[in-house]
């Protein structure tokens, strides 16, 4: 770290960094090599399939909180408490916290907008730090252009020290640090180890300290894992040529479309021409023994084969992008149930994929979290373990997955909490309170309904008593 400066970086990850350029450029469109006067038509599906991957990926992301151990804690009053009962409260604040947090960052958002950004880039970046002027958690999403990380050896997660660079206005600088500076940005450098931060302006160092979480808050992760490398694949090389032949293919089919709508006249053994003009009702005048004729160029069926070859390089790319046209509705025959997982299970393995890597990043940014509120709060929830609980992918018989669950359930299978999970359930320690109040307040109002009648049936036989009693 007394080596480090931040003008070497400028030497580093070239390759990666122009692979991100060339990517992102891709999918924003830029998808011709070289440009030309005629047609170019794109028709982004290399973009259209990212955005369709991330939108099945994120769908109905939950988590969930469990108590780690059972060990006997005192009440401040001094009296024993259950712990088992202390131990659910503990994960129950900690389930409500990191919702609390996450929604106060956007993470909603955040995740959808870093997720698309990762398939693109192939890589991803959150920063988790404690705001000591809001005094709450910020999570952030950097971009992984500025990003740089060390790791140990052959060890892939064992990272130590991890370097952030963007940039500042002038007023920017002013407003953070208090510094006046001459040029209109500046280079900000952030220099993270688990024991030091030192950050940089340009070349000099404007501030330097111990860490003050005794962690580094980046979590930098691959969209997709390569074996024994650190930085991911993204979703666009395997795209790059069959859209790109798309691209020359329709437009190759739409200049021919063009010029048999607006036909070429053709003359033979004419050595010149004037007025020869292709409209309505025009006459045409040309010396014997020569011919004259609109060039047809569908003329043979011709234009059969560009449609088949369009359509092949078509489902090329939905093979290639693991996103069926079913992906995409309106397929032409019905389908659910296992049909319908059959038909889309390219996607969903793809989707299973995605979600090993991200199981671990939430998981990580969770315990960042609540390290950080035990620090600076002083409410120390990181005893609890977690879950990560995603949605379905298909649409899902909401009747009878709850019949399902329902059996399971009822034979001992699995518990109300793990059934809510699966049904989508965010809270489900506040479900099941509330469906333990409704049922208490339903066994108490059918109690006093049967005291009741039980006390008009008193009364009507006392009544039928007198009447038959003797004057």
């Amino acid at each position: 770290m007394t080596d480090f400066k931040p003008s070497d970086l400028a030497q580093l990850e070239r390759s990666r960094f122009s692979g991100y350029k060339a990517n992102l450029d891709f999918y924003n469109g830029s998808q011709w090599a070289v440009k030309s006067k005629n047609r170019q038509l794109v028709f982004n599906y290399a973009k259209i399939a990212i955005d369709k991957i991330t939108s099945y990926l994120m769908s109905g992301l939950n988590f969930a909180f469990e108590p780690l151990g059972t060990p006997v804690i005192a009440s401040p009053a001094g009296a024993w408490q259950s712990p088992g009962r202390v131990n659910a409260d503990i994960a129950k604040r900690a389930e409500d916290l990191i919702y609390q947090i996450l929604d106060q960052n956007n993470c909603g958002e955040l995740d959808y907008t870093t997720e698309i950004d990762s398939a693109i880039l192939g890589d991803g970046c959150y920063k988790v730090t404690w705001d000591a002027v809001e005094k709450r958690v910020r999570i952030t999403a950097p971009d992984v252009n500025g990003i740089y990380a060390w790791w140990a050896g052959d060890d892939l997660t064992r990272l130590y020290q991890v370097a952030s660079r963007y940039q500042l206005s002038q007023s920017e600088v002013l407003m953070l640090y208090k510094k006046t500076v001459q040029k209109k940005t500046v280079q900000m450098t952030e220099l993270w180890t688990a024991k030091d931060f030192i950050l940089f302006m340009d070349n000099d160092i404007v501030d330097r300290k111990p860490n003050p979480y005794s962690f580094i808050p980046f979590i930098i992760y691959p969209n997709l894992r390569q074996p024994k490398q650190f930085w991911g694949v993204s979703d666009i090389p395997t795209l790059q040529e069959p859209q790109k032949e798309l691209n020359r293919a329709l437009s190759q089919l739409s200049r021919i479309l063009e010029v048999s709508g607006n036909p070429i006249a053709v003359l033979e053994g004419v050595e010149s021409s004037e007025d020869i003009q292709v409209r309505p009702g025009a006459v045409w005048n040309i010396p014997p023994d020569t011919k004259a004729y609109l060039l047809d160029l569908l003329q043979g069926g011709g234009i059969r084969l560009h449609i088949d070859y369009i359509d092949l390089v078509y489902r090329t790319i939905h093979d290639l992008s693991e996103s069926p046209r079913a992906a995409y509705g309106g397929i032409q025959k019905e389908l659910s149930g296992v049909a319908l997982e059959v038909e889309l299970q390219s996607l969903l393995q793809k989707v299973n994929r995605k979600r090993l890597v991200r199981t671990n990043v939430y998981k990580r940014r969770n315990e960042m979290i609540l390290k950080l509120w035990a620090k600076f709060m002083r409410e120390d929830l990181t005893q609890t373990s977690q879950r990560v609980c995603w949605g379905h992918v298909l649409p899902q018989d909401r009747a009878r997955e709850s019949q399902n669950e329902q059996l399971l359930v009822q034979s001992g299978v699995h518990s109300r909490r793990t059934a809510m999970d699966n049904l989508g359930v965010r809270d489900p320690e506040l479900e099941f309170e509330k469906w333990m109040d409704e049922r208490k307040r339903i066994l108490q109002q059918n109690n006093d309904f049967k005291a009741q009648s039980t006390q008009g049936g008193a009364r009507e036989r006392n009544v039928a008593a007198d009447m038959q009693a003797p004057l």
